[in-house]
């Protein structure tokens, strides 16, 4: 065993070596996507999620080398909605040593004991937007921007250390510009004029902050009770994420149905894909990251499907029928080719729509827990 130690990250010294360290370990894998040192800084420092979630964060150093990392999380709001006591854990990164990937999860676990939490499980996020689990299929792919990437072995590290599937995610690959099955058209045909939809004007969403807070009270509501694990947003989370994304709705890209009462009845929101940008950036916008951001948005021929969905009342009535009829459409007048679908658990009966479409299987990434 090499002569490992464990270093807990408490200065601003240490938390640039833990955020870098990605950088050198991928510096040689195409396929990995850097963050931008700023947003990680900021996740890992100032967001709202902290003002209620506990954090810790350790490195296992090899001399001065740094060959891993770890952040360990308890989301209090979690346990209390699921009746649990789980410890998370999340920026895991090691080097292809079973010794080091011991000392990370073990000192993660050890915390977690401390807290009086049983298990623990990740690789995940304090909430459910954030980066979240380890990849198990396509690492020939390359992942949307706000998806995790990771070398297969980080696998066969945490089964061997006690790890056991908790649930997995899969994502699909789709031609962006086919039609709707004559089905789906015919039904949305049908359901927006029985039912007096009309697509809303995404431009006055973005500055309409009463519908913005609107959207995300419908998005917690839609996704409360269908998607696992999932923790509803806090008033500060939905103004954080407001001032992170909405400006950047794109009307070509985004959809918004309204119904006969002017509520928002479904939603879908894609991105054009940034995953190259962010490798040409290599996680700094300055000098010239900027750059390559600015082509991405204005040209670009494949898009990240970020989120779909209904509001309560309007699920399971095929409503997604019409807002993926008017994607479709906007799709085809972009010139956009591919779409690449946000991570759903496999299990979710919403995930089920993409086979009505030609699709493949991108990637598959899976949860991991323990007992403690």
């Amino acid at each position: 065993m090499s002569d490992y130690k464990v270093v807990e990250v408490k200065s601003g010294r240490d938390l640039k070596k833990f955020i870098r360290f990605p950088e050198e370990l991928y510096r040689d894998c195409p396929q990995y996507v850097p963050a931008l040192r700023s947003d990680q800084k900021k996740s890992l420092t100032k967001v709202p999620s902290l003002e209620y979630c506990t954090h810790r964060m350790w490195m296992v150093m090899d001399g001065k080398r740094v060959v891993g990392r770890i952040c360990g999380m308890i989301n209090p709001l979690y346990n209390e909605r699921y009746s649990k006591k789980r410890a998370r854990f999340g920026w895991f990164d090691t080097i292809n040593d079973i010794d080091a990937a011991r000392l990370l999860l073990g000192t993660a676990e050890d915390w977690a004991r401390s807290q009086g939490m049983t298990e623990i499980h990740g690789p995940l996020y304090y909430n459910t937007l954030g980066k979240q689990g380890m990849l198990v299929e396509g690492y020939e792919n390359t992942p949307p921007f706000n998806c995790l990437y990771n070398f297969p072995y980080y696998n066969d590290l945490v089964t061997a250390l006690g790890y056991v599937k908790e649930c997995d995610w899969v994502q699909y690959k789709l031609r962006a510009d086919q039609p709707l099955p004559d089905k789906m058209m015919a039904i949305a045909d049908r359901l927006k004029d029985r039912y007096s939809l009309v697509e809303g004007d995404v431009d006055k969403l973005k500055h309409d902050k009463a519908l913005v807070r609107e959207f995300f009270r419908i998005y917690n509501e839609s996704f409360s009770e269908t998607v696992y694990n999932f923790i509803p947003f806090t008033d500060k989370e939905i103004e954080e994420e407001a001032a992170q994304t909405i400006g950047l709705l794109d009307s070509r890209l985004c959809c918004f149905l309204m119904d006969a009462e002017g509520e928002i009845a479904a939603f879908g929101v894609s991105f054009p894909s940034i995953s190259g940008a962010l490798c040409k950036a290599r996680g700094s916008m300055f000098p010239f990251g900027w750059i390559h951001f600015l082509k991405a948005l204005k040209k670009f021929d494949t898009v990240d499907l970020m989120i779909n969905g209904a509001a309560p009342k309007w699920q399971n009535t095929g409503v997604s029928a019409v807002y993926h009829n008017i994607m479709s459409r906007k799709y085809r007048a972009a010139g956009v080719k591919w779409a690449i679908t946000n991570p759903q658990i496999d299990t979710n009966s919403a995930s089920f729509v993409w086979e009505k479409y030609e699709h493949e299987l991108y990637m598959r990434r899976r949860c991991y827990v323990k007992s403690l």
